[in-house]
């Protein structure tokens, strides 16, 4: 990816103050090429047809979880590269060791600051 400016990164959350702290902190880096969803199922719709870098997603959500919408991505063929961080304040060794196995690329504890969702993109992407 030549620049932080193209880079497409979908945020989803369903609580809205939550979507808000991500999208300030994505501002706040410089990211403001954003989608938002408010469910996993929505947003794996959205991003099976626009194309985006990277899922940011909540992981405690109602319908699909964080790692169901992980897996759906995985499991099909357009999406499958698309790089994924999971958000959640609830990051146990068997949360974390699943989300692992599906392909999670990274992982933000909650809360976070804006130079922790930096260093966590940048694991991911590299420098940006």
């Amino acid at each position: 990816m030549s620049s932080k400016k193209e880079m497409r990164i979908m945020v989803v959350d369903d609580m809205a103050t939550s979507r808000g702290q991500i999208l300030q902190a994505l501002e706040d880096i410089g990211l403001f090429n954003t989608e938002i969803s408010s469910d996993a199922m929505s947003a794996f719709k959205q991003v099976a047809t626009k194309r985006v870098h990277m899922v940011i997603s909540d992981y405690n959500m109602p319908g699909m979880d964080g790692l169901q919408l992980l897996k759906s991505l995985r499991g099909h063929p357009p999406t499958r590269g698309v790089g994924f961080i999971l958000v959640t304040g609830r990051a146990d060794d068997a949360t974390i060791a699943r989300g692992r196995s599906l392909g999670m690329n990274n992982l933000l504890r909650k809360p976070f600051t804006s130079q922790a969702m930096k260093s966590c993109i940048e694991a991911v992407v590299g420098r940006l």
